[in-house]
């Protein structure tokens, strides 16, 4: 008998996880007879497909919690759960060291999928030799690069399975077709984006530093789309240094891409990433990117800088000297975004989703 297939991720939120959490959970969905999800967010249910069950609180109290009360809340789900019927499978997005307990307790096999490098993690000893000691419990990890893959076998002399970030394209093109005013980028200007959380590991902070290293009289324009708790320091160093005419905050959008198509370069400045979304968007819809060369990811998609521009973690001076000389190195840009272009069937949805289906599958 077909066992069930658990998907959990106790917070779902809006980020490059989530879109790569229904990407690959509804795709699932018509490969599978059965799916549920469990999570304490009921109100992203209509992102998902009505074939997959959902088990949540039914309250709204829980949807904008603190991580650690979702994750709790979800464990105990997860446990009685399992008690009522135990032919399942796990698949872990997240929360994977907590949900590997139960599924260990109760012997269950469980799946992982590791979202960010390693070297993001807890610099404290006595936590990584505990993570290194329960992700071996894991019956399967999947990594989304294979530098992440090599990182995770240096780190914890763990083998682990790599599959690339599942890439939509009909989901873009459908999305780009929404008329979105553009209200803050013009003609004859140097516009520039950022997408991703507003927190210490997209470092945002080191964009707005080199934003006033910027030739002005390229008529630079910077915006930053995303939410998080950095969002009250990046605002005040807006304002300390009188850039709110050319610098704005757009908050959340699941709809960045008319703005990305707009732009002229896309930046990345984490610390450290998984397999970063923004990239991938950026390189389809034919954008130049500057980004740091953090673990892991970016190297890889950009092909050591081939692709695009690599810069060291924090090096402000380094992105604004790039950004300052965008025009003069326009025709050698234009070769980088056509081969990034030419090389990205490597992140097909079908091919990469399957790929997540044939691994389950095995367990299943």
């Amino acid at each position: 008998m077909e066992k069930k297939l658990i998907i959990f991720i106790p917070s779902i939120e809006d980020g490059g996880v989530e879109k790569n959490l229904y990407l690959i959970s509804n795709y699932l969905s018509n490969k599978l007879k059965k799916i549920e999800l469990i999570t304490c967010n009921n109100n992203y249910k209509k992102k998902f497909s009505n074939k997959i069950h959902i088990i949540s609180p039914n309250n709204k109290f829980f949807w904008n919690k603190k991580r650690w009360i979702k994750y709790l809340v979800c464990l105990i789900i997860l446990f009685y759960r399992i008690i009522n019927d135990r032919k399942v499978l796990i698949f872990a997005f997240q929360a994977n060291i907590y949900a590997i307990l139960v599924a260990k307790i109760l012997n269950i096999k469980i799946i992982t999928r590791s979202n960010s490098s390693p070297s993001g993690w807890s610099k404290n000893f006595l936590k990584n030799l505990l993570f290194k000691f329960l992700l071996k419990k894991s019956d399967s990890i999947i990594v989304n690069s294979l530098e992440f893959q090599k990182e995770f076998y240096s780190k914890f002399k763990i083998r682990t399975q790599f599959i690339y970030n599942p890439f939509c394209k009909k989901l873009i093109k459908k999305k780009l077709k929404i008329n979105i005013k553009n209200k803050f980028f013009k003609k004859n200007e140097l516009k520039i984006i950022n997408v991703g959380r507003l927190t210490r590991q997209k470092d945002q902070i080191t964009i707005l530093k080199a934003f006033r290293l910027i030739d002005k009289k390229l008529k630079p324009k910077l915006v930053i789309i995303g939410k998080g708790s950095e969002y009250e320091i990046l605002q005040g160093y807006i304002n300390n240094n009188n850039l709110n005419a050319d610098v704005k905050l757009l908050g959340y959008t699941d709809n960045p891409f008319s703005l990305i198509k707009d732009s002229n370069i896309v930046v990345l400045t984490s610390k450290f990433e998984g397999l970063p979304n923004i990239l991938l968007e950026a390189q389809y819809l034919k954008k130049y990117i500057i980004s740091t060369n953090c673990p892991t990811g970016p190297s890889e998609i950009l092909s050591n800088g081939n692709y695009g521009t690599l810069i060291k973690i924090g090096d402000y001076k380094k992105l604004a000297d790039k950004i300052n000389n965008y025009y003069k190195q326009k025709k050698l840009i234009n070769k980088m975004i056509l081969k990034g272009y030419n090389a990205f069937n490597r992140f097909d949805y079908k091919i990469n989703c399957e790929k997540y289906f044939k691994l389950i599958e095995k367990f299943i």
